[in-house]
């Protein structure tokens, strides 16, 4: 055996991660709003790229007309790509198994134009959703701020406060917990003073904010929202470091705000997105049977064209090989931009059909048939890689007979039923879970040990930790918390699901202070 240095001729395949293929990838997770504004950057970027403004979605068939790059498929490409993008992307690839929130969707009507944001909430002199997208218009010009701030908009409920988590919002949209904050802060100056709070405190601190009478005296009462509730005089005067006449004066003057800013408009839910795909129930003309008939929306789909005559211009008057190349590189990316727009809405189709095909039941019949499913489950039937599911149904809604639901939210984890090899969906025991929390009697309230009963007698085996746990994640007090709201007369305002944390205070605060209890 001869030791020392040697050459070894050997070949193998790897895979390159070229600009091309990263840009694809990027444009698979982009909302219809990043999209646009990414492919408004490249058409200042390129000359070769032109917007068709083109209201005919036929094909153009004068002669001097610009051509559209003819599509390739491009998913071989990807799917090929995944052990690279599954190492340099895991947070794409993470299941959404067992998500917290009610994942309450807003009716959507018929579809006779393409509709806008305003479109899916009530057409009203004055609602608080198009009081506040419209408010959303005027204070953001920054897109990525903007698709923040309507998210945050989607959280507010009919009493104003928007109930949604900070660090669960930034890591929806890939962004800093700093930034989250930032948009939120902008968001609390719409008027009227109180929209957009997380609590009771930050809601009237802010209208007192607004009258300069948030001294420390307001803030130690504030802090101290329960003692007002329970009546306990003595602590908060010593709390707040007044005598009697100047805690009279405070507590008056907290009677003057108002808990519920929201309630100044009618309500409808916000759902500002735009859907990216439309599903219509459509009669087969044979059997007469109901079916499915998915659409994208073409609004949602930018209309970029390579200009191959400019290109033919450009190329003859290039006589410096520089400039060639310039030319050429340029026309290489508008081509690629647009197969890659292509094959990112063939994609979007795909995934989407095969999500409609596993939820059928939830379509028919509502969230009681909504299924397990993880994006694995979507992966093999459809031949693309998890990794590129989870792009897919990032940040892509679908406007469906039953409201607009993100793409995501079809996918909840199992949990098991007596019934041998049967298993129900998470997301279908949380709807159980709110209808028998609506359904009690506010004076004797269900246990969630109660809950646990009821739910197995349905034969869905479940843990009272996991009902806790869910009931909490949707916002609804204890039975204790409950029991309490029953004996104030509160009735089951409280226990609605869209109720954030600081709402049952709110109402126990005003109507211990004799103010407005609704």
């Amino acid at each position: 055996m001869r030791i020392g240095p040697s050459l070894i001729l050997a070949s193998r395949q790897t895979l390159a991660m070229t600009p091309q293929l990263q840009q694809a990838i990027k444009l698979l997770q982009f909302s219809h709003l990043e999209l646009a504004a990414f492919i408004q950057q490249e058409l200042e970027k390129n000359p070769l790229l032109q917007e068709n403004n083109n209201s005919d979605d036929g094909p153009v068939n004068e002669p001097d007309a610009p051509l559209v790059a003819a599509p390739v498929d491009t998913a071989d490409t990807l799917a090929a790509a995944a052990p690279a993008l599954a190492e340099a992307d895991e947070r794409w690839t993470r299941e959404f198994a067992d998500r917290g929130g009610d994942g309450t969707a807003t009716k959507a009507g018929a579809r006779d134009d393409v509709p806008d944001a305003l479109d899916f909430v009530a057409n009203r002199p004055r609602s608080l959703a198009v009081h506040v997208l419209e408010q959303i218009d005027l204070i953001f010009t920054d897109v990525k701020d903007k698709r923040i701030a309507l998210k945050l908009a989607e959280g507010l409920d009919e009493a104003g406060y928007c109930r949604l988590d900070a660090p669960v919002v930034a890591q929806a949209v890939s962004v800093d917990l700093s930034v989250i904050e930032r948009v939120w802060a902008r968001l609390r100056q719409i008027e009227p003073a109180g929209l957009f709070s997380r609590t009771l405190a930050e809601c009237l601190g802010a209208q007192l904010a607004e009258r300069n009478r948030l001294d420390p005296a307001m803030k130690a009462l504030l802090d101290n929202l329960d003692l007002v509730a329970a009546g306990e005089l003595g602590q908060l005067r010593r709390r707040c470091g007044v005598d009697d006449e100047d805690l009279r004066d405070m507590l008056a003057e907290l009677r003057t705000l108002d808990p519920r800013p929201g309630q100044a408009f009618d309500f409808e839910p916000i759902q500002p997105v735009q859907p990216d795909i439309y599903l219509t129930v459509a009669k087969d003309p044979d059997t007469g049977e109901e079916g499915w008939h998915i659409d994208l929306n073409t609004d949602a789909l930018p209309k970029v064209l390579v200009d191959r005559h400019y290109h033919a211009t450009l190329m003859k008057g290039a006589r410096a090989k520089p400039d060639r190349d310039f030319v050429a590189e340029r026309f290489q990316s508008a081509n690629w931009l647009v197969k890659t727009l292509e094959q990112r809405a063939t994609t979007i189709l795909k995934v989407a059909r095969e999500i409609v095909k596993q939820q059928d039941g939830f379509f028919r019949k509502g969230v009681s048939a909504l299924k397990p499913l993880v994006l694995r489950d979507i992966a093999i039937a459809t031949e693309l890689h998890e990794s590129t599911v989870s792009r897919v149904t990032s940040n892509k809604y679908i406007a469906t007979p039953r409201g607009i639901f993100e793409l995501k939210y079809f996918f909840t984890s199992a949990l098991p039923a007596r019934t041998p090899g049967v298993v129900v969906s998470s997301e279908s025991v949380r709807s159980r879970i709110r209808y028998l929390v609506g359904a009690e009697s506010s004076h004797q309230p269900l246990s969630d040990d109660r809950i646990v009963d009821l739910l197995k007698g349905e034969g869905i085996e479940i843990a009272r930790r996991t009902v806790a746990k869910y009931r909490e994640a949707m916002r609804i007090p204890s039975s204790a918390e409950r029991r309490r709201l029953g004996r104030l007369g509160m009735g089951r305002a409280p226990l609605s699901s869209s109720v954030p944390a600081g709402v049952p205070s709110a109402v126990i605060a005003a109507h211990a202070l004799g103010g407005p209890a609704d």
